[in-house]
């Protein structure tokens, strides 16, 4: 693979995008041949998860806790998680746990004044500065103590041990621990229209294709060889290095998730899942084909999250569906590669809330993390992946190092 030149501009990669399009130039009729080849797998596919949804057959698995717990989730269950690359782990945290987590996060906003506060700093949230103004449904706090408790959990740390040990994780990072990775919380109230995120794809845009630690990540698909791709292959996933961007993680996660703190379900304007582990091998390889031009790749652009248009990912967006129905304390997860959305509209009679809690696993990048996210922790500043906003610094009632489990300490890097 090349190592394309830097620019002094980070943003301005049309050169690089050219350059990597031209060293792709003579493998040009064996990446249309896997093009092909990829288009139809992710046709026939999207073809039965619709069929299935239909008629009411399950599309996103679903297992409970308790076997993940007891060692019981069968071989068939963990080869359509990785067949999917997502998952809904069912009952991680007692309901009624879960319920009390949503009260006192309102209790957390409404005691320090958050909506007064937020309009104040919106500006600053580039990730979603495209979402219509209007009361805020994600809310820029870190450091709640029901945050912190339900990702100090052992419970989910059990879970997030189980669906990593389903990677080839051998000498890339340790699955039996976390990094602690602060994220924010959901709280999206019936009748909301502001929220719906288009389908997208996190952890990187343009670098997928010109990063060399990506190039080596999707080194069979660009070498036309999209069925040697394992999107569950941990190698080569810390060698990659993200353009810098409110936009994008810093660290490496085998998952997105969420936990939920209500009832939530298809019309209660949550999550959508393409649930085709393979389907970035078709996102990677359209972006190669003639009609596209030569500096650019399909929309693709740095500091933003990767987008799948109906202009140029139609097939890929055919397989989209809603996740079924969760209960608080269940937990929903997706594989870094996954095409996700959120649903333009809630309608639903009560609020869809969520505390976003991915899986970040014990590695160097993620070790690397740790130290000003632990500052910003002791300081009550916004995470330093995510807007300076710094909301808690003055907040009452946020979670302090003595609320820190000795799990929670060892997450945290303490």
């Amino acid at each position: 693979m090349m190592h394309p030149e830097t620019t002094d501009n980070p943003f301005d990669v049309r050169d690089r995008v050219v350059a990597f399009k031209r060293a792709m130039a003579p493998r040009r009729a064996a990446l249309h041949k896997a093009f092909g080849e990829v288009t139809d797998h992710v046709r026939r596919e999207a073809d039965r998860i619709q069929a299935d949804a239909a008629a009411g057959r399950q599309v996103i698995p679903e297992i409970a806790y308790a076997d993940v717990r007891d060692g019981k989730v069968s071989d068939a269950a963990v080869a359509t998680i990785r067949k999917t690359g997502c998952a809904v782990v069912r009952g991680v945290y007692p309901e009624s746990l879960a319920t009390g987590w949503f009260e006192e996060v309102g209790a957390y906003l409404d005691d320090n004044h958050y909506e007064e506060r937020e309009i104040e700093k919106r500006s600053l949230d580039k990730y979603f500065s495209a979402l219509k103004a209007g009361k805020p449904q994600i809310f820029n706090v870190y450091w709640s103590k029901p945050q912190v408790n339900a990702r100090q959990g052992e419970s989910l740390a059990r879970t997030r041990s189980f669906l990593d040990r389903l990677w080839k994780y051998e000498g890339a990072f340790d699955p039996d621990l976390q990094v602690a990775y602060a994220d924010r919380v959901r709280r999206r109230a019936p009748g909301d229209k502001t929220l719906g995120l288009s389908p997208h794809m996190d952890a990187g845009t343009v670098e997928r294709w010109i990063d060399p630690g990506y190039q080596r990540v999707y080194a069979s698909v660009f070498a036309g060889d999209w069925r040697g791709y394992d999107p569950f292959d941990g190698k080569h996933r810390l060698e990659t290095e993200e353009i810098p961007s409110p936009a994008v993680a810093s660290v490496f996660r085998t998952y997105q998730g969420w936990t939920a703190l209500t009832r939530q379900g298809p019309n209660d304007g949550t999550l959508r899942l393409v649930p085709i582990a393979e389907g970035i091998s078709y996102l990677l390889l359209r972006a190669l084909e003639e009609d596209v031009p030569e500096d650019e790749l399909c929309g693709a652009a740095p500091g933003r999250a990767l987008g799948v248009s109906p202009e140029w990912h139609a097939d890929l967006l055919a397989a989209q569906v809603s996740i079924p129905e969760v209960m608080p304390g269940d937990t929903v997860w997706w594989h870094t590669d996954i095409c996700h959305a959120v649903a333009d509209e809630h309608a639903g009679k009560e609020y869809a809330s969520v505390v976003y809690i991915g899986s970040a696993p014990d590695c160097a990048k993620n070790r690397a993390y740790l130290p000003r996210q632990k500052e910003a922790f002791l300081a009550g500043r916004s995470a330093p992946d995510f807007a300076p906003m710094d909301f808690e610094v003055d907040f009452r009632g946020r979670a302090t190092l003595d609320d820190l489990t000795e799990l929670g300490r060892r997450q945290m890097g303490f």
